[in-house]
């Protein structure tokens, strides 16, 4: 896997203060995409174990609600794995620590998948110019749902997130 950046402290990519790690690697390509830089599955950097640990560094804070996976798009083939690898260790070491991802992917398309498991909450669909709505919490337009991964798990069908 390889990846453009880790933010931290951010606000704007799930609730609380979070870690936002930025892969590498899009296949959807949505017109006008925020981040097109991330399109290209070799660019950026070797996710290597010195940012694993930078990861789990700031996961460590008190102050650090979790993680939100983003880029690029988390789940394309060349990140899939390595994501839900991660996702599953932050899970077993930080369990109080929520995991956001957002995908161009719909929820129909990966709700059997083993990452879904691991999942607080997933920001799914690709990026609609057309429905473009900066007023809209925690994703660029009105397609886009916030699902609170557990309880859609639990119910067997699409809860939203409480935003």
């Amino acid at each position: 896997m390889r990846y453009h950046n880790i933010t931290k402290d951010d606000m704007l990519n799930g609730d609380g203060l979070r870690v936002v790690l930025w892969v590498a690697g899009c296949s959807h390509c949505c017109k006008e995409c925020h981040n097109p830089i991330t399109w290209d599955p070799n660019g950026g950097l070797d996710f290597d174990q010195a940012a694993k640990e930078e990861i789990f560094e700031e996961l460590s804070k008190d102050y650090i609600s979790g993680i939100t996976f983003s880029g690029g798009d988390p789940l394309h083939v060349r990140n899939a794995y390595d994501v839900k690898e991660l996702a599953k260790e932050i899970r077993e070491k930080f369990p109080q620590k929520t995991i956001w991802l957002y995908t161009g992917s719909l929820w129909e398309e990966i709700k059997n998948t083993e990452i879904v498991k691991y999942l607080d909450v997933l920001v799914d669909g690709e990026f609609e110019c057309d429905k473009k709505d900066v007023s809209l919490h925690w994703k660029g337009s009105a397609n886009q749902r916030v699902i609170d991964v557990p309880e859609s798990l639990r119910q067997e069908k699409v809860i939203l997130h409480d935003s």
